[in-house]
Order: structure tokens, then sequence, then C-alpha cells
């Protein structure tokens, strides 16, 4: 279990912050990632419909995979009737 949690909410979920240096690492890896996956994806496409459709999946799992990572290393989170983390 983690003593303090890389990232802390306000009041939910998808608004959370870094709060230790694990938590910074993770979001500038993820934002490098993410900024790799569209450049990869841009370059092998021929319109920018073609680029926004492409990397439109891809997001949604990098968004995922995110929120999983707040899940396990934040505080607590209360969903409704329901306690994550």
């Amino acid at each position: 279990m983690i003593d303090k949690p890389w990232f802390k909410s306000r009041n939910n979920l998808l608004f959370s912050y870094p709060t230790e240096w694990q938590g910074w690492a993770v979001l500038i890896v993820w934002i490098a990632l993410t900024v790799q996956i569209f450049q990869i994806i841009d370059k092998n496409s021929h319109s920018a419909s073609d680029t926004l459709i492409g990397f439109f999946l891809p997001f949604i799992l990098l968004v995922i995979l995110l929120i999983l990572i707040f899940i396990g290393t934040g505080k607590r989170y209360k969903v409704g009737y329901i306690t994550l983390g």
C-alpha cells in the first residue's frame, strides 16, 4: 500500500491532480505517450479526419489507464455508494 497518495481530488475522480513526485512522473509519461501515439497515427493518415478517427480509441484507452492509476495510487474515492481505491 502507498503511504502518501500520489493523486488527490477535490470532489471527484476525473479532476485528480498529482501531489507527489511519482504522480508528476506518471502524468508526464502519460502526456508524452499520448503525444507520441498521436504523431504516429498522424504520420500514417491521409487527412485530419483519419487522424482523429484513428486516435479516438487509443486516447480513450489511455484515459482509462490514467483513471486506473488514479484509483490505484490515489486516495480513496467515493462515487455514489461505491468506494474506489
